[in-house]
């Protein structure tokens, strides 16, 4: 019948089930188990963590501060690679965007000028780089100070895709070699280095038929330099090849990277054609699918560990935080001590400042406390802490308690020795990674509350 004939000359697309099924798509859990575990890593963090943080201005010390849109961010997948290597294609693939409005621009020209955030939406919709950066919320804020010619090579689509709701991924304009960063009108790299620096898995994508490594693509991997970890190399369009010559790209492709690279584990390659097509007739069609999916698997990884990595940050964090307050608590006691009727305060202070040892401040923190000493910070950052900060503007932390909402440093020990561990339980099947090793931070006794009432 004549339907078959026209059938014949579509190129036949292949099963996606592997993707669903690889990436767990089909399963309702985990993006409710996500929001879920995010909100209460936010109420842990400004009902526990944040007050003590604000009384003893912890920041002034520790210039980082923890933003909403830091801790409700998801992982961020990053394409990079010189142009017309299907970086595009791959994100159009993974998200079957192909054939709809919103498929990302595909082509043999350099066709991507603009770095295209894909995040999650209730619908289709593109946004402008200039509303993604002056939204607070989102973790996009910081890119404006690129300036107002970067933010219109900003763009976001809005795509109602399960994955999505789990990570984001950001399409970079291809690198074009001998193309000067003055003719871009911003500065690529400084850009290039923000997502970097911020991304959770960083997919270097090559074309077999075009492998040229040149200046720009040196330029990138010295920035990657530290990051190894999360760089994944794809040798894409792979069915292109005929399997000698694909073997002799692969061996080309380490030789050139190879200066760029040293590290004793180079970054795992996975050769495959990521795009809707079925592969070429008469390739290596089981080995590629099979890549495919440990790829798959890899990215699965990223976004499951992302959750622990966060809680685990943030816990960190509040360690650090409790310190700083306890530190301070001790300065004031010992000032209040000191204090006569008759002294001056100035003198008695910069005493205890200039010799924090002669008074013990830090051995008794060590003392009672269980805080261990490599997580005590630097003395002198308290000479210019307490010089920004009069030690008369602080309150000890046993007046820092209410009878309603109960004292401050005893809800951070909370945080500290149960909350987070417990949300760290709640993920993951309960298994419950060794980053709370408890003789680093000492969270197997609970701390005694000194200031507590009878």
């Amino acid at each position: 019948p004549p339907e078959e004939v026209e059938d014949a000359s579509e190129p036949t697309k292949r099963d996606r089930s592997h993707l669903e099924s690889t990436l767990k798509l089909n399963e309702d859990k985990p993006a409710d188990d996500f929001s879920g575990v995010l909100q209460r890593l936010r109420k842990i963090y400004h009902s526990s963590i944040k007050p003590l943080e604000q009384s003893y201005r912890y920041n002034e010390l520790r210039q980082h501060e923890i933003t909403d849109g830091e801790i409700t961010s998801k992982p961020m997948v990053l394409f990079l690679g010189p142009w017309s290597v299907g970086k595009s294609s791959m994100i159009n693939y993974l998200l079957g965007l192909d054939d709809t409005p919103y498929q990302l621009y595909t082509g043999a020209e350099p066709t991507t000028s603009e770095f295209t955030v894909i995040m999650h939406g209730p619908k289709l919709k593109t946004i402008e780089g200039i509303v993604m950066a002056a939204d607070s919320a989102r973790s996009f804020s910081p890119l404006e100070k690129f300036g107002q010619n970067f933010l219109e090579k900003l763009i976001g689509i809005e795509v109602p895709h399960k994955l999505l709701e789990r990570v984001t991924f950001v399409d970079t304009p291809g690198i074009i070699e001998n193309r000067k960063q003055q003719e871009r009108g911003y500065p690529f790299n400084d850009v290039c280095q923000w997502f970097i620096d911020r991304a959770d898995l960083i997919f270097v994508v090559f074309d077999p038929t075009k492998l040229d490594v040149g200046l720009e693509l040196e330029m990138l991997f010295r920035q990657l330099k530290g990051r190894e970890s999360q760089i994944r190399i794809i040798l894409n369009k792979a069915d292109s090849l005929a399997t000698q010559e694909l073997m002799r790209v692969y061996g080309a492709l380490f030789w050139s990277l190879a200066p760029l690279i040293n590290v004793t584990e180079p970054p795992r390659v996975y050769v495959s054609s990521f795009w809707p097509q079925d592969y070429h007739p008469d390739t290596h069609k089981d080995l590629f699918l099979k890549e495919e999916i440990s790829l798959l698997e890899d990215l699965n990884q990223v976004i499951e560990n992302r959750m622990e990595n966060k809680i685990a940050f943030i816990r960190q964090h509040a360690i650090r935080v409790r310190i700083h307050a306890l530190l301070v608590d001790r300065y004031l006691q010992t000032y209040k001590d000191k204090m006569t009727f008759f002294s001056d305060g100035e003198l008695v202070f910069r005493d205890i400042v200039e010799d924090p040892d002669k008074f013990f401040i830090f051995k008794s923190i060590l003392a009672k406390t269980n805080v261990s000493k490599f997580d005590l910070p630097n003395r002198e950052a308290y000479k210019d802490f307490f010089g920004i900060n009069p030690i008369t503007s602080f309150k000890l932390l046993s007046q820092q308690c209410s009878y309603m909402g109960g004292c401050f440093l005893e809800k951070i020990e909370k945080a500290i020795t149960r909350e987070l561990p417990d949300l760290l339980g709640s993920i993951g099947l309960g298994k419950k990674p060794n980053i709370l090793s408890c003789d680093i931070t000492g969270c197997g006794e609970t701390p005694k509350n000194r200031y507590r009432k009878p």
